[in-house]
Formats: C-alpha cells, structure tokens, sequence
C-alpha cells in the first residue's frame, strides 16, 4: 500500500505540475494576444483566444512620458475583464514596480499580478493577468484528482486486505499443523527414549562380554544425545507460548549470575578455560527466574563449548538506571560476518570457523527467545579480540522496586488485592 501510495503521489504530482505549467502558458499566452491589439481603445482583435480571456482576468494599460512636470506620466487603461481605474494609485504603484523591474515579463507576487512588458517607442504598453484566477483553476482541477485518488487508496486497501488473509490463511494453518507436529512428535518420542534408556542401564549392569558391553554403552550414548534434541524439540514447539506461560516477578539479576557461574566453574576449569565474573550487586529486573536461568546456561554452556583451550570466559553484568548489560564472552577464532548473522537461526551452526562440536544448533535461538518474551535484547559481536554474546535487558529503579515491594497500608489492606504481573 505504501508503494501504490507512492505511485498515485508520484502521478497526482506530475498531473499538478503539468497543470500548473497549462495554466502559466494559458495566461502567458493570453498576454502577448491581447498587448499585440494595437488599437488604442482596445476593440480586440479576431483570433484572440475568448475561453482565456473569459476565465483570466487581464487588463491592458498604455503609459506615455508627458512634458508637464506635474503629471509625468499619462496612463490609460485600454481594456480587458479587470475593473481599475485609470487615475487609481494602485495602477502607478503597479506601472512604476514594473518598469524598475529589468525582465520584460515576469511576476508581481505582491499583487498577484503576471505582466509583459513592450516599449513602443513614444508609449510603452503593458498587460496584466490575475494569477490568482490560476491557483483557483488548479484547485478546482486537483480537488476531483485528489478526492478519486483517496478513493481508491481506500478500495485498494480493502482489496489487499482481503487478498491478504485469503493467501495467508492456508499458510498459516500449515505452519500451525507444523508446529503441533513438533510438539506431539517430541511428545512421543519422549516414552520409547526412556524405555531404550531403562533397558540400556539394565544391560550395562549385566555381566557382559566386553563388545556387547560397548554397544551398550553407544545406545545409552546416542539415546542420551537423542533425549537432549527432543526435550529442545519440545523447548522451541512452546516458545511461541512462552510470553503466556512466563512468570514475570522482581529479582535479582546478580544473584543468578553469580549462581550460574558457580554451576559452571567446574565444567569450565575441566575444560581449560577459567571462568572469570565481575558482576555489579543487587541488579534487580523483572523477568521469569527459571527462564533467565537457562539463558544464562546458554550463554555459558555455549562459551565453554567453543572458547579457545587455555583462555579464560569473562561474565560480567553491568546496570544503570535504565538497564542491565550481560556480556559472556570467549577468545577464539573470530566469527565471519556472514555467519555472525545466522547464529540465531534454529539448527544453524557456525562450524567451518568454531570447530565441530556437540549440539543442534538450538540452543541459542531458545536464549533469543527468552530474551523477546522479556522485551530485551540479545546479540553476538565477534573480532580478533573475542566472541562476545550481550544481553540487554530493562531494569527497574530500586527505589520504584522497594516502593512496590512494600507491605500495604491498612487502607490498601481493607482493598481488593492485585496481582502484578
């Protein structure tokens, strides 16, 4: 709609200006016809154009230098459609503006007046034409272009919208067949991996020759690897849910960074790579506990995954009055552009520049679907310095926070209780 606004903009404007430039040349025309009627008393001559002058009002003046002092110049209206009067002071304001101007013809935007000069040697004659007669032909012309032009931006727009929902509709039931899919096949396949998983267990205790009992031993494995894509399956078939289903209360930031950190310090110094935190304290934010726990355990898990043998992962939460910044960041091989873009997509992982590593590439467009349900922000950044994840999210004062924490006055107490969410 926006386009086919722009199209009917485009062509009312050059319709406009094709007007207007009809118009000027109308009136322009009209000038040179009636200053070429060289009769004094202005009896018109044949051929002259009577629709413009019926719709333009002009007015012809011949204008003469006389010898007496008093006077020194004669003027005399010799005809047209526009009552002035010859002795007027309007007209030698009018005749002495024109003269000083150096063009022949040109504009009196000051009386709305178009003019043409002629010097005829012993007398000069000048013609007039109302330019405001113009601007009203231009709006009577546009005014009907306009009005049509609003109708049928109206009628296309009711046109597109019901187009819209008749594409749309088989789409969207499509896409909502796919995402039950999702949810009932990750459902079902929940039963048989843990009654494969059971029996796994079973027969690793047994006495088993020691084939067997590494074949064992890869069932257990692959099921293990399989349960873990299917309860991701499931995370990502509720995102779309996750706003409904999310708990939103006030807590502190800090405390579950510092938790998180403390999850995955050992894993992290099993891995080579010390995790180092400088977290700001009692950074309060409202959000889902549970969920910010497992963005959190994204954010690192990913970290330890694909930061560089030896070198430390950073943690660090920073606020001010307007929000919290978490940044996890790793060094290792920077991220190409390319690639730095498509991080989020789901299944999509950036393995010709971070290596071949565990995972299905869900794990973080879960975190960026967390960080949308609490209306923050998550990017990567990525250089030869290191790969940085940072999440933003809102904050609120702790004044505010106290203050909304704060027990109820008995008057409020005797009120109806809410429930902020």
């Amino acid at each position: 709609m926006l386009l086919v606004m722009a199209v009917l903009l485009f062509v009312l404007a050059g319709i406009y200006t094709s007007t207007q430039v009809s118009v000027q040349r109308l009136s322009e025309t009209l000038l040179h016809q009636v200053i070429d009627d060289r009769s004094f008393y202005g009896s018109s001559r044949p051929g002259l154009d009577r629709g413009a002058m019926a719709l333009l009002p002009y007015f012809t003046v011949t204008a003469w230098e006389t010898a007496e002092e008093e006077e020194g110049l004669s003027v005399y209206v010799t005809g047209g459609t526009y009552e002035i009067d010859d002795d007027s002071e309007e007209l030698r304001t009018l005749l002495e503006e024109c003269m000083r101007l150096p063009e022949r013809s040109g504009m009196l935007k000051s009386h709305s007046l178009r003019y043409l000069r002629e010097d005829r040697g012993l007398y000069t004659r000048f013609a007039f034409v109302d330019t405001s007669m113009e601007q009203t032909l231009l709006r009577l012309i546009m005014v009907p272009y306009l009005f049509t032009a609003a109708i049928a931006l109206v009628v296309l727009l009711l046109i597109s919208l019901l187009l819209s929902y008749l594409v749309t509709r088989p789409v969207e039931k499509s896409w909502r067949q796919q995402r039950q899919f999702l949810s009932d096949a990750s459902h079902e396949l929940k039963t048989p991996l843990t009654v494969i998983l059971s029996n796994a267990e079973l027969l690793s205790r047994s006495a088993l020759p020691e084939k067997e009992t590494r074949w064992v031993g890869n069932i257990r494995s692959e099921s293990e690897s399989m349960r873990s894509l299917v309860e991701q399956m499931l995370t990502l078939a509720r995102a779309d849910n996750m706003v409904s289903t999310a708990v939103m209360e006030e807590l502190d930031l800090s405390e579950l960074a510092e938790e998180s950190v403390m999850a995955f310090e050992a894993l992290a110094f099993e891995a080579g790579k010390p995790l180092i935190d400088e977290i700001a304290p009692d950074v309060r934010v409202s959000g889902d506990g549970k969920q910010l726990r497992q963005l959190l355990a994204i954010l690192l898990d990913n970290a330890v995954k694909y930061g560089a043998d030896g070198r430390p992962i950073r943690l660090t939460l920073t606020a001010d009055e307007r929000a919290a910044r978490l940044t996890v960041a790793n060094q290792g091989t920077p991220i190409p552009p390319k690639q730095l873009k498509r991080l989020f997509e789901r299944f999509y992982r950036a393995d010709d520049s971070r290596g071949e590593k565990e995972g299905f590439g869900l794990g973080l467009p879960i975190a960026l679907t967390i960080a949308k349900t609490h209306k923050a922000a998550l990017k990567a950044e990525s250089d030869e310095r290191s790969t940085r994840f940072i999440f933003t999210i809102p904050r609120r004062s702790g004044a505010r926070a106290k203050k909304e924490s704060a027990p109820a006055s008995a008057s409020e107490q005797d009120e109806t209780p809410c429930t902020e969410t």
